[in-house]
């Protein structure tokens, strides 16, 4: 049985992280994929973990090899998605949740056109803005940027299947299970799952 894919991208700020790590906390058939990047890790981040934090140099020879699903340069630094990793993960049935932007979205539909996208988006931008400042990791000439790279990003969110805004973070949970669990039920996915069932009932 093949697993589901799904896609979550949100502006830098719009509370993905924190989504993500909850969904996982709440459902232990959903695991994320690792990326490889080659920004310095944040305060307390740990390699293959959060991230495959590699050199630029190894990870423009990986692109070469076309070692990645999906990669591009955000903010100055390179993200990309081991082609490996997914595919294996996928085909032992496993459920797998990729973190990335919209670019490298549109990249994995090329290769995974049944994959689930889901983007996150916040209440509105003063909003947005409030929890990067908040964050106290950034400049302020950093988080204009991030703001505007936001507005940007956003106007991209008609190419997901599925929105949800995070105005509140429970109920933003709740939506992102109700994805998950409806992906699951749908009728492919329960014929793979419970196969003799349908053979002997229909």
């Amino acid at each position: 049985m093949l697993g589901h894919l799904y896609i979550v991208t949100a502006p830098s700020g719009a509370g993905k992280t924190t989504l993500v790590r909850l969904l996982l906390e709440n459902d232990p058939g959903i695991r994320v994929s690792i990326s490889h990047s080659t920004r310095s890790p944040r305060l307390g981040e740990r390699n293959a973990v959060d991230y495959h934090f590699i050199g630029v140099p190894d990870f423009l020879e990986m692109a070469r090899n076309d070692d990645f699903i999906e990669w591009a340069q955000v903010h100055g630094n390179y993200y990309g998605t081991s082609r490996s990793g997914i595919e294996a993960a996928l085909q032992a049935g496993h459920d797998l949740l990729l973190e990335i932007d919209w670019q490298g979205a549109q990249q994995v539909r090329k290769v995974f056109p049944a994959a689930i996208g889901v983007f996150i988006l916040p209440p509105s931008v003063d909003e947005l803005e409030r929890r990067l400042c908040e964050r106290a990791t950034d400049s302020s000439e950093t988080i204009a940027r991030r703001v505007a790279a936001a507005r940007e990003e956003m106007q991209h969110v008609a190419e997901f299947d599925y929105v949800i805004i995070n105005d509140d973070l429970q109920r933003a949970l709740l939506d992102l299970l109700a994805v998950v669990r409806a992906e699951r039920l749908r009728y492919a996915a329960q014929y793979q799952r419970h196969s003799i069932l349908f053979t002997t009932m229909l």
